[in-house]
């Protein structure tokens, strides 16, 4: 409600958390997903009510006490015994808040739940002086970090936390994994410990080792394009054939980084099986092409990754990306009261279930991609996200450091440590981002987008989309029976060279919403006189663009003029003609 700028609902909403919310129940809960969905939650608001600067408007709470930081900490505290009696220092998955760690536990516990708590535990150490979930959360970290493969450095997904043995030992980016991986570089953004940088750049470059298959360069070689897969973490060797809806995070955290290109190029193939089905199923299997897990219970990755990217590289392709998007959910996923998992993406059947996700993550990150002139925007990049997509200032309150031995020696006791008081460590608000004179590039090339079409529906019929394509100056590419794909027309230089240098950057975003749901911009026959239409969505973009005034007319040519090689005979004629382009 805060980055609607909505007060009055704010405002209300935190007078209820602090007059009914109380953790003392004797109820057992997940220690990941209480920490990252109400302690994050909780410290968020608790910012904002007492930034100084007050950036989303009067956010303030009259008389508030720190009641929400009160709060934090007994959440905090009720969690602490998860990490007791573990030989190595990985936390109990689960913990009843009234009586600690169910006699009956499990010892086994994934890598993301156990190495996805540092954000949080940290903010709150620093903001109270108190050194304990800092230290307990860095603990397990360091714990699971120390057990990757010497052979390869990679992780596995769910281990023992007495023995420190690999029960579950697939690799990979999606679920299990997924935040450790978020949180090792966001724990830097937020507290400068170069530490966890090192770990993060250490795992980023193994992941880049083994987990990614395909030509090494997104746009050029031969071979499949990129793709990261699930492999054994000691032999690097391929798991399964199946990627799930968790790892549409991995683009929106190669943006953080500054790996852009690869970015692009990993969206545009979770955007490719999201337009397939308009949803993202819970798993998929990249070989056989189908879901293998087919319900989708409204996840926020792809959105995540839409809306960095479209910051990144203000490329208007990811507002529309986000308008299809967010058409699917009101089409498929609403409901009377809210919007509802899909229990299978292909039937359409929903589930009555929604989750907080949905409303902390998926739709904020829709919000704020439309959303230019958000103060989120406007800040100079000092505001962060957690996992769950709770909103933390980056400031010194949290970049100084709380201690210089993070860990005891062997044998000593956990103890409150008072933090040590330093200057914040003098970092750039601003990231490194795409040079200007490639931020409105799309770096893919026909070839990479060929390979992954077949993710596209090919049966919607195309709208009445063909004055806007002449309007736009675009020729086509042909694929004649049987034959390989021939430039119609195409100059030296591609298509860019067809373009004015001001069009340029749109020219290849054209070239790229053509290829995202086809072969290649152009007509395609069988060889049995069949021809495919140009899917929907991709008309309607095109007659959005021009009608907003984004003419992509050739060089020397004004829009509503055909170009000379786009004359009788040409794939465009074809298309007048016959009234479908097919892919």
């Amino acid at each position: 409600m805060f980055v609607m700028g909505n007060s009055s609902e704010f405002q209300k909403a935190v007078k209820l958390v602090i007059d009914t919310v109380s953790f003392d129940k004797d109820s057992t809960v997940q220690v990941f997903e209480a920490t990252i969905r109400v302690l994050g939650s909780l410290l968020s608001a608790h910012i904002i009510i007492t930034d100084t600067k007050q950036p989303f408007g009067d956010m303030t709470i009259k008389d508030y006490d720190n009641e929400l930081l009160h709060l934090a900490h007994d959440l905090a505290v009720r969690l602490l015994p998860a990490f007791e009696n573990t030989k190595t220092g990985i936390p109990y998955p689960r913990v009843n808040l009234k009586k600690g760690v169910p006699p009956d536990s499990h010892n086994e516990t994934c890598t993301a739940g156990a190495g996805s708590l540092l954000v949080e535990f940290g903010i709150l150490s620093r903001l109270l002086g108190d050194s304990t979930f800092e230290w307990v959360a860095r603990r397990a970290v360091k714990a699971l970090w120390s057990l990757r493969s010497n052979n390869t450095g990679l992780l596995g997904n769910v281990v023992n936390i007495q023995t420190g043995h690999w029960v579950g030992k697939q690799s990979g980016l999606g679920a299990g994994s997924d935040s450790f991986y978020e949180y090792l570089l966001k724990s830097y953004i937020l507290f400068g410990e170069k530490e966890d940088l090192e770990m993060f750049n250490a795992a980023y470059q193994n992941i880049q080792n083994h987990l990614r298959r395909g030509r090494e360069a997104c746009n050029e070689g031969e071979g499949d394009p990129p793709l990261y897969v699930n492999v054994n973490m000691y032999t690097g060797q391929l798991m399964n054939t199946w990627i799930d809806s968790l790892q549409a995070f991995f683009p929106g955290l190669q943006v953080l980084i500054g790996d852009v290109e690869d970015a692009i190029c990993l969206h545009a193939f979770y955007y490719a099986i999201w337009k397939r089905y308009g949803a993202l199923p819970e798993r998929y299997n990249w070989q056989l092409q189908a879901p293998d897990v087919p319900f989708y219970p409204l996840r926020p990755e792809l959105v995540e990754s839409t809306y960095l990217l479209y910051q990144a590289t203000k490329n208007p392709f990811y507002l529309h990306v986000g308008m299809d998007i967010l058409q699917s959910l009101e089409k498929y996923t609403k409901a009377k009261c809210g919007y509802a998992t899909l229990h299978h993406v292909v039937e359409k059947t929903k589930e009555d279930r929604m989750e907080s996700f949905f409303l902390s993550e998926t739709c904020k990150y829709l919000y704020l991609l439309f959303d230019e002139e958000n103060p989120v925007h406007k800040s100079g990049n000092k505001f962060m996200f957690t996992t769950e997509g709770h909103i933390v200032s980056v400031d010194e309150r949290f970049r100084s450091s709380l201690w210089e031995d993070i860990l005891p020696g062997e044998g000593d006791s956990t103890h409150k440590t008072k933090p040590t008081e330093l200057k914040a460590a003098n970092f750039s608000s601003n990231c490194n981002r795409v040079p200007d004179e490639r931020r409105y590039l799309l770096p893919l090339k026909s070839n990479y987008m060929r390979q992954i079409d077949r993710m596209e529906n090919r049966n919607s019929r195309c709208c009445d989309a063909e004055r806007c394509w002449e309007r736009c100056g675009l020729c086509f590419r042909v694929r004649r029976a049987g034959g390989a794909w021939t430039e119609a027309g195409m100059p030296p230089g591609g298509w860019e060279a067809l373009l004015p240098t001001h069009s340029r950057g749109l020219g290849s975003q054209m070239l790229l919403l053509g290829q995202l749901g086809s072969s290649s911009p152009g007509i395609r026959n069988d060889g049995l006189g069949a021809q495919h239409s140009i899917p929907h969505w991709l008309c309607k973009l095109m007659e959005w663009q021009c009608q907003a005034g984004q003419h992509l007319g050739l060089a020397g040519q004004t829009p509503g003029q055909t170009h000379p090689q786009c004359s009788a005979g040409s794939s465009w004629s074809r298309v007048k003609s016959t009234g479908r382009a097919g892919f």
